[in-house]
């Protein structure tokens, strides 16, 4: 395990573009020039930035420029090495930058002091992989439920590298090595105690540990997102971020939670957020489960990320805790560094900021 890893984090319009290009290409051309370990690019199907312009699948009219997020992942001085680059592009809306611990052997944590303190788990994938004769992020979403991880959500790429190579979803392709990810958050001691049987599965693993805390589980309130303070010691900006897991037939108000929360957030003050649309996944004491041939309705995950100031986080997270009261997991973490685009331009920097919590 390396602990001096980072990860970059871009949210932005799929449709966004500059004379070079779409924001998407140029932004994974960089990630792919500098072979970074894992990236990947994720179209969104809801969200809206610093203009409160909505932007949803749900419309045909406002659906012309969904959200998208790109992740790169890799050791801290190479992903140093593409801030500029990355940086250098207009119409990124928010780029945030977080401290991650890079697996790559067996790990064992202690017990957490705190059952609210927890971990989330990424796990890399191709779309292809697979174990045995069952697709990896099956298997992989399974053993985790097995081994009482609170919840899983896979999330589909179109674009990113693995291991360094660029791999793009093509129309006339198997995409067998397209990215995608399972995020899976549950108790310190639970993680370790799943990661060297995820070891002997997969074959080549590639996996990141953050620190979380589970705020929320099944509608039941465990804690408040942590108290961070504006800045750190040496004055540098702190961010927070509220991360929401349901289902896309989970309901409130008559309204499936994803979208009724987000045109609450967006009444209620937020900067912005960004859902995306898993394919498998599980929470709410659920088995497994996702998109499948011939159901009626959809089934699968959902994941609503906020990022914003400490204060404007404690304040709209009643609005979370309202839309969750009977289903969903709500975690909160400390982002150390954030660049935040305005209407006058650009606020926070990508320099990381000192805090423990």
């Amino acid at each position: 395990m390396n602990p001096d890893c980072l990860k970059l984090t871009c949210y932005f319009g799929e449709r966004h573009r500059t004379p070079g290009g779409f924001v998407a290409d140029q932004l994974l051309d960089i990630f792919g020039r500098a072979e970074l370990a894992t990236s990947i690019m994720m179209r969104g199907v809801e969200g809206f930035g610093f203009k409160h312009h909505l932007r949803t699948d749900a419309s045909l009219t406002l659906s012309e420029d969904l959200p998208a997020a790109a992740v790169a992942v890799d050791l801290r001085p190479r992903i140093e090495a593409v801030l500029d680059e990355v940086l250098a592009l207009p119409a990124i809306g928010l780029t945030t930058l977080e401290r991650a611990r890079l697996v790559t052997g067996p790990v064992l944590a202690p017990p957490p002091d705190d059952p609210t303190e927890a971990t989330r788990l990424t796990v890399y994938l191709g779309r292809q992989d697979r174990v045995g004769a069952v697709p990896a992020f099956v298997a992989v979403c399974r053993l985790l439920q097995e081994q009482g991880i609170a919840g899983a959500t896979v999330l589909l790429g179109v674009d990113g590298t693995v291991r360094g190579r660029r791999q793009r979803a093509r129309f006339f392709s198997r995409n067998a090595d397209v990215p995608m990810m399972v995020l899976a958050v549950g108790p310190d001691d639970r993680v370790a105690q799943v990661l060297p049987a995820l070891s002997r599965m997969l074959l080549r693993p590639l996996l990141t540990l953050e620190r979380v805390r589970i705020c929320k589980q099944d509608g039941q309130l465990f804690a408040a997102p942590q108290k961070i303070p504006a800045t750190d010691q040496r004055g540098r900006a702190l961010f927070h971020k509220l991360s929401i897991f349901t289902n896309e037939d989970a309901t409130r108000h008559g309204q499936p939670i994803h979208r009724a929360v987000t045109r609450a957030l967006r009444a209620g003050g937020a900067r912005g957020s960004t859902t995306l649309r898993g394919v498998w996944g599980f929470h709410d004491g659920r088995p497994p489960q996702g998109d499948r041939p011939f159901q009626l309705g959809r089934h699968v995950p959902t994941l609503t990320v906020v990022v914003d100031t400490p204060d404007r986080v404690d304040r709209i997270f009643p609005i979370v805790d309202e839309f969750t009261r009977d289903r969903g997991l709500v975690i909160s973490e400390l982002v150390p560094a954030a660049r935040v685009r305005t209407v006058t331009g650009y606020w926070g920097e990508l320099e990381l900021a000192d805090h423990r919590w």
